[in-house]
């Protein structure tokens, strides 16, 4: 007899959760609380801005990007069919060469995002790194590039028992460094591509971050940093959604989970509100792959008491991170890749869409006239800003988008060379998980939205995707993986843990999902296994 399984949640990890699943036989329905499914990674039509008869621009909820170390979303992505391309979705990506990094009042710096295979990329990149480019003293950098090689050549034992209660900034001792040294090494990563302060970021998480993006960079034959050569739910998200209705997944969209019943035991039953109003769930299986502040609202005392690793979830903690898009009726490149504005004081990266989608005619979208999609992440909205001295969560929708150019303007505008130029912006796009309950008080806005962060000793509060109530699973980027960051690939990891799971209760003959640690060079082996000893001794890292 055919298992069923209600998915609760459409976005990577409930998508990744309904493509194992369907492809081993299962009946899959996924409940979806909006109208378009991807989760945060998704595009959408921006309301109001179609003329004649073309399509709206193009938003998001923030720019995607698919690093080297995305081994399990590539995967999946390979087996999404997409016409003309013979490995899926995945032949949609498009590997990035640049990465920018713009400060404000000096000299931006572009570094190559790929191994160098020429003499003056070679330069270009010893020169950032080991010169003087980046303002480091090289002291300071080669005492950064010891902690790395401590990370690399400790054990995971001491990685999740020691390192996971140690902030970022302590461990790379940044207090007394210089300012270069903080704002490179110390905040620019944690800000501006997590959201996360160093201060309080783990440096497990963060120095595995750190030691993935530059392995990557080691090994010619992936690619660093990857885009999507157009809007994701174009080239992506429909695509995938429409394979999985094609092998019997039901799709059920602006459909609210309301409660989760539990006897102690087992998940009896799901609540929900559709579009035709309220109706009851009924499966043999559950995969909660809802963002944990959304689980949070949904945990009740049967379910702590069946589950007793969803206890702890409200010590998780979240932060803002979202997006805002410019239409330009000009490109603006600025580099083939992101950008970070080191200085910035809402820690903004960016990426310049338009040169990386050559497939898609922006001439049938809008009003005809856009040529560019600057598309900007904001990761700190706690800061005052440099035009109107208030942070992010205090400003208008109007004041953000003044705001936020007006900082990316003081890093690439320098004298007659101004790079962004406000009369080209034709329309812009707030991402509309930011709302505003009073739209006389922006100080009331909520994130329906945010981000889970990594802090300091937050892996023993993370669960498995496995619970001990037999038939409920979670599958979200706050569940332990080998990824151990909230992003795409951790959601379509913790679904694989997830579905395991449902496989191992299960009678048949299917293969688990496949989950692959972090790679790191077997060279280092030997250094690991050696740095274990000490740890179970109770002895210090060789290098400390």
């Amino acid at each position: 007899m055919t298992k069923k399984v209600a998915i609760l949640g459409g976005g990577i990890a409930g998508l990744s959760a309904a493509h194992e699943l369907v492809e081993r036989g299962f009946e899959v329905d996924v409940y979806e609380r909006r109208a378009i499914f991807g989760g945060k990674a998704r595009s959408m039509p921006v309301e109001g801005t179609a003329t004649g008869d073309r399509s709206p621009l193009p938003g998001e909820h923030g720019f995607r990007f698919f690093p080297s170390f995305y081994r399990h979303l590539k995967d999946t992505m390979k087996r999404i069919p997409y016409a003309g391309n013979e490995d899926g979705v995945f032949d949609n990506l498009i590997a990035t060469t640049q990465v920018l990094i713009a400060r404000a009042d000096a000299t931006e710096v572009t570094l190559p995002s790929e191994l160098p295979d020429s003499l003056d990329e070679w330069t270009a990149i010893l020169g950032a790194w080991f010169g003087n480019d980046l303002d480091i003293p090289p002291d300071e950098m080669n005492f950064f590039v010891d902690k790395m090689l401590t990370i690399l050549t400790s054990c995971q034992e001491r990685r999740d028992l020691e390192y996971d209660h140690i902030s970022w900034w302590d461990f790379i001792e940044a207090d007394g460094k210089s300012d270069a040294y903080k704002d490179f090494l110390g905040r620019g990563i944690t800000r501006s591509l997590v959201a996360m302060q160093a201060e309080v970021s783990s440096a497990r998480t963060i120095g595995n971050v750190y030691l993935q993006m530059m392995l990557g960079l080691a090994a010619p034959w992936l690619d660093v940093d990857s885009v999507l050569d157009g809007p994701t739910n174009d080239v992506w998200i429909d695509p995938w959604v429409e394979y999985l209705s094609q092998h019997g997944a039901a799709f059920h969209p602006e459909t609210t989970i309301d409660a989760i019943e539990c006897d102690g035991e087992r998940i009896t039953e799901c609540l929900a509100t559709g579009p035709n109003g309220g109706f009851s769930i009924d499966a043999d299986y559950y995969i909660a792959c809802l963002p944990v502040e959304v689980m949070l609202e949904l945990m009740t005392p049967a379910i702590e008491e069946g589950a007793p690793s969803l206890r702890n979830l409200d010590r998780l903690q979240t932060n803002w991170m979202n997006g805002i898009q410019f239409y330009l009726d000009r490109d603006v490149e600025l580099c083939h890749g992101h950008a970070i504005f080191v200085h910035s004081e809402w820690a903004l990266t960016s990426v310049s869409q338009h040169q990386f989608w050559s497939e898609f005619d922006m001439s049938r979208y809008g009003d005809g006239t856009i040529d560019g999609i600057f598309s900007v992440c904001i990761s700190d909205w706690n800061t005052p800003g440099i035009l109107h001295r208030k942070p992010a969560r205090e400003c208008t929708p109007e004041e953000i988008k003044e705001e936020v150019w007006a900082q990316l303007a003081a890093h690439v505008n320098d004298g007659a060379r101004r790079q962004l130029d406000e009369a080209n912006i034709v329309a812009w796009h707030l991402d509309p998980a930011i709302d505003y309950p009073d739209p006389n008080n922006p100080s009331t806005a909520v994130n329906a939205e945010p981000l889970l962060i990594n802090t300091v000793g937050s892996l023993q509060h993370r669960p498995e995707a496995n619970t001990a109530i037999s038939n409920f699973f979670v599958a979200s980027d706050y569940v332990r993986t080998n990824t151990d960051l909230a992003t795409m690939e951790a959601a379509n990891e913790a679904a694989r843990r997830a579905v395991n799971g449902i496989l191992e209760q299960t009678v048949g003959d299917h293969d688990p999902c496949l989950v692959w640690e972090l790679e790191e060079p077997v060279v280092f082996e030997p250094m690991k296994l050696y740095d274990r000893m000490r740890f179970k001794m109770g002895l210090p890292h060789s290098g400390a």
